[in-house]
């Protein structure tokens, strides 16, 4: 077993993945290389740290600070190129802070709520593993690295193939008794979407085999954990008037006591906005039932529903909904950030020019916290008054 870990955590099966769907190193570079670039470069972007050749080591590694190097790259399949990196994106940011509000404000409100629980729940955990285990990224070389930002961050487990995995399989078990729809059609979109993410992870040299494998089988145990308490996420809202304190407190301290790494990496700030925002949806929730601003969403439906054919009057209707929705939430947003930023700054006497104060715990955690709990906050709650507002409900 333990052979078999070592082999999947070997970084040279990522790289001949990546050879396989055409993605090469540019000059066949084995190593560091001085602002040399052949004619055929396709990109460059620094790697994180890596040994030799990415052989098996004695045992699982274990990762020490990323160091930087350019990394020149060609393509010779850019239908796997672009496949790739746009399922990688898939398991971003970008895609979440869009695909969650839309199915909120445009498709039922009652998925959202239990999206956005089981994705914060299965992030924290992830991340959390992550800076315990601190297991190294695929070494480069062999590896090609396409991203940039996560190099700092560990590899085990990958949150991306965990995200991914969280939501569409919660999508398929809390739809399938709710709207009807051919089962293996849900299935197979379930698992094409998060297939598509894990293997994404692979091409863009972000993570190994194992990393991928560890963060769907963690996905699968919680959501077989965490099932049967499903039914309990749709009854917060109605919870005690303490309720909204406990839900703020409790992901802050998480968040303040998140694990000390040996050197800055991203993973608190991202886990501070993951729960912050989840924490801010929950208290919406909330507020929208205690004092009756919204309409509950509906637990329970009469009979499986047809989904309603997609006419132009409802895209544009969806997309104008969305639309203002962001629009609000970026302003929102932007507001909350740069007034708790200016009270964290005049509170701890530094420099505002001073970018890297922001990375300091005292003001990195209660900025994000405050600023993506009004987020989530707004989403839920403001979002839909204002649609109302404007005739678009």
């Amino acid at each position: 077993m333990a052979e078999l870990l070592r082999s999947l955590q070997d970084s040279r099966l990522v790289a001949r993945f990546q050879r396989l769907c055409g993605l090469f190193p540019a000059a066949a570079e084995e190593g560091p290389r001085e602002n040399g670039a052949g004619p055929s470069e396709r990109g460059h972007l620094p790697a994180a740290e890596g040994k030799g050749g990415g052989g098996p080591p004695n045992g699982l590694r274990r990762a020490a600070a990323p160091q930087a190097y350019v990394q020149k790259y060609i393509v010779k399949n850019y239908f796997y190129y672009y496949l790739f990196r746009f399922s990688a994106a898939l398991g971003q940011e970008v895609f979440y802070i869009t695909f969650l509000p839309f199915t909120h404000w445009n498709i039922d409100p009652y998925l959202s709520r239990r999206l956005v629980i089981i994705w914060v729940l299965v992030m924290y955990i992830g991340q959390m593993a992550k800076d315990i285990l601190k297991w190294p990224r695929p070494s480069s070389p062999p590896v090609v690295k396409l991203e940039k930002r996560v190099m700092a961050e560990f590899g085990m487990p990958s949150t991306h193939a965990m995200a991914a995995t969280a939501i569409s399989f919660t999508l398929l078990i809390s739809t399938m008794d709710r709207y009807q729809y051919p089962f293996a059609l849900g299935l197979a979109l379930a698992v094409l979407f998060s297939t598509l993410v894990c293997l994404s992870r692979l091409y863009t040299g972000m993570h190994t085999v194992l990393d991928v494998l560890g963060g769907v089988l963690m996905t699968a145990i919680l959501i077989a954990l965490t099932y049967p308490a499903w039914t309990l996420i749709d009854c917060l809202d109605s919870a005690s008037p303490l309720f909204p304190v406990c839900v703020l407190v409790v992901p802050f301290i998480l968040c303040y006591n998140y694990p000390v790494s040996d050197y800055y990496s991203p993973t608190r700030a991202d886990t501070t906005t993951i729960l912050a925002a989840g924490a801010g949806v929950t208290i919406g929730f909330w507020l929208n039932h205690f004092f009756q601003l919204v309409s509950r969403p509906l637990e329970s439906l009469p009979g499986l529903q047809d989904i309603p054919p997609l006419t132009t009057g409802m895209l544009v209707l969806g997309l104008t909904k969305f639309t203002v929705g962001i629009l609000l939430i970026l302003l929102v947003r932007q507001l909350v950030q740069n007034l708790s930023l200016q009270v964290l700054y005049s509170w701890f006497k530094v420099v505002t020019k001073n970018k890297e104060a922001r990375r300091r715990l005292e003001i990195e955690v209660p900025y994000k916290f405050v600023t993506y709990t009004s987020v989530g906050i707004c989403a839920t709650t403001f979002v839909p008054m204002l649609h109302r507002f404007l005739g678009l409900l």
